[in-house]
Parts: structure tokens; C-alpha cells; sequence
């Protein structure tokens, strides 16, 4: 049975992202295995190129069984590309660390394919039992008709929601202080604030049921 392995907001922290993906292989053993990165791949912290280049080697080396979603942070860079009045607003967010770790004073020198392959990041993902997504949704919509901006930024009124949204929501977005998953009927936060201090943490899914069967954290 394929273990499925959704990851929260990674912001650039590329040494716990290397050590829970060997945490997740030696969870998977032989089975087969998928990944579901859930957003916010930089900003903050002190290696996002390095983790858009891991991300985007894994995903070109199995490309059926790796997702990485847009997170706001993903957003907001490519804000500032398109708009240069952006990008003041984007540094104040994050993006100083990630021009730093690029060794370039302006985003309009980020490499051209890691652009290309942040504007072309989906915003969701579905397996049929979960709704894989960076921010949250609106309760008030059906999935598939939900609006990209709540999908990237969506607080509330998702997350004193107590609808059932027909598939268990997985998410980031929102840290949380604790360190630890925040786990709910009908969703699941997998933000555990790694670029403050906090675990890098993957929910453990199988195919039996929706919510998770573990979790696995790097510090």
C-alpha cells in the first residue's frame, strides 16, 4: 500500500527538509511512497534556493509521485516579478533571506526556470480522501469552486470552521507555536513553525482511511 507523505511550510530551511525526507524513506521501507510539499518553500529562513532546487530535482526525477503546491510566499514573489512596486513588500515578508541565499540584490535575478517552475505550482490537490491545499478554504464553497487567494492565504472564517468539508483538508499556512500537528475532524495543520525554531514536520497517510496513521518531525 502506496504511503503518501504531506509536508508543511519549509521556508527555506533546506537541513530539516533533508533530514525528514530520510526520516520518510525509512518510514516507507519497501512500499511505494508519494510526497505533497504544501507551500512556502522560501522566505525566512536560510536556504531557499537550496530548497527550490531540491524541490524541483525530485520532482524532475519522479514526477508522478512528487507535488508541490504554491504557498502566499510563492505568491508574493512572483508579485514582485510581475510588479517591481511589489517587491519592497515581499522583502518585508521574507524575501531579504531569499535574495541572500540566491547572492542577488533584486528579485528580477532570480534564475528564470525557478520562476517558471513557481508560476507553474498548483494550487490543490485532491487523492479522493484529502484536499491538499497551503492556506485552507472557504467553508461557504464547494471545493471546486473555491477562490485561489483563500486557497494561498484563507485564515478565517477556515479555521474556527467545524463544517465537514467532504474530504479531510490538509494544510500549512498558519504556524502553529505548540510545534506539534494541529489535528481536527476536518482538518489537519501540518505547519509546525520550522523557520522558528519549531520540528519540519510530514503527516503519514495510506489509502484505508483519510487521517493520518503518524507523523514524522525534523529539528
Amino acid at each position: 500500500m502506496t504511503r503518501t507523505y504531506a509536508i508543511g511550510d519549509i521556508h527555506g530551511c533546506l537541513d530539516k527538509l533533508i533530514g525528514l525526507m530520510a526520516l520518510c524513506y525509512a518510514d516507507a521501507g519497501n512500499r511505494p511512497t508519494k510526497f505533497i510539499f504544501l507551500g512556502d518553500y522560501i522566505d525566512r529562513g536560510p536556504n531557499s534556493q537550496g530548497v527550490v532546487e531540491f524541490l524541483m530535482s525530485f520532482q524532475q526525477d519522479r514526477p508522478d509521485d512528487v507535488i508541490c503546491l504554491m504557498g502566499n510566499h510563492e505568491d508574493m514573489l512572483l508579485a514582485a516579478v510581475d510588479a517591481p512596486d511589489w517587491e519592497e513588500s515581499w522583502l518585508r515578508n521574507g524575501g531579504i533571506q531569499t535574495l541572500q541565499s540566491y547572492r542577488e540584490a533584486t528579485v528580477a535575478n532570480i534564475p528564470q526556470d525557478h520562476i517558471n517552475w513557481i508560476r507553474n505550482l498548483p494550487k490543490v490537490h485532491d487523492d479522493g480522501l484529502r484536499f491538499f491545499v497551503h492556506a485552507g478554504i472557504h467553508p461557504d464553497r464547494p471545493l471546486n469552486r473555491q477562490d485561489e487567494h483563500d486557497l494561498l492565504w484563507i485564515r478565517e472564517p477556515f479555521l474556527s470552521s467545524t463544517k465537514d468539508f467532504s474530504r479531510l483538508v490538509v494544510h500549512g499556512h498558519t504556524p502553529l507555536k505548540t510545534g506539534k500537528p494541529d489535528i481536527r475532524p476536518n482538518r489537519l495543520n501540518l505547519d509546525t513553525a520550522a523557520v522558528y525554531g519549531g520540528p519540519l514536520t510530514s503527516a503519514v497517510f495510506d489509502s484505508a482511511s483519510p487521517e493520518a496513521i503518524g507523523f514524522l518531525g525534523a529539528t
